[in-house]
C-alpha cells in the first residue's frame, strides 16, 4: 500500500474513523444486553483501521498504530477460552455468565458481566483476523 495522495479522502477519514471507533465501542459495550458485542464491534473497528490504511498508507498507520494484528488473534482466543473455562471453577455449566452491579466514582452504579470478557476475546480475535487478511490481500496485490 503506497502512500495515497488524496486530500479529500484523508480529510474525511479523520472524522469517519473517529465515528466508526466510537460506534464500535458502543456496540461492544451494549453487546451483552442487546444486539452487538465483540464480533460486530470488531468488524467495525477493523473497518476503521482499514480505512486509515487506505487513506494514509501502511507506513503512516504503522507509526501511529504499532500493533502486530497477528498477535491479537491468539490473545483474543486465549481470553475467550479462559473466560469460558472459568465456569468450571465455579461449578456451573460451560459458558455460563454472571453479572453484578458496582459503584464507580464518576459513572455511579454500573453493571459488569462476565459476558463482556468473552466479548473482549471475540473482539480482539475478529480485529486481528480481519485486519491481517485485508492487509495481506493488499500486499499480495502490490507484488
Amino acid at each position: 500500500m503506497n502512500k495515497p495522495n488524496n486530500l479529500i479522502l484523508q480529510t474525511a477519514t479523520g472524522l469517519i474513523a473517529f465515528l466508526l471507533l466510537g460506534f464500535a465501542l458502543y456496540l461492544f459495550l451494549a453487546g451483552h444486553n442487546s444486539p452487538g458485542g465483540g464480533f460486530v464491534g470488531g468488524l467495525v473497528t477493523a473497518a476503521a483501521i482499514v480505512l486509515l490504511y487506505m487513506a494514509y498508507g501502511i507506513n503512516f498507520v504503522n507509526k501511529i498504530l504499532p500493533i502486530n494484528f497477528r498477535v491479537l488473534i491468539p490473545i483474543g482466543l486465549l481470553v475467550a477460552l479462559l473466560t469460558s473455562m472459568g465456569s468450571f471453577i465455579f461449578n456451573v455449566p460451560f459458558l455460563s455468565h454472571t453479572f453484578d452491579y458496582f459503584e464507580f466514582p464518576i459513572f455511579g452504579e454500573v453493571e459488569l458481566a462476565t459476558a463482556m470478557l468473552f466479548d473482549l476475546g471475540v473482539y480482539l480475535t475478529v480485529v486481528g483476523v480481519t485486519v491481517t487478511i485485508i492487509i495481506n490481500i493488499a500486499n499480495d496485490r502490490e507484488a
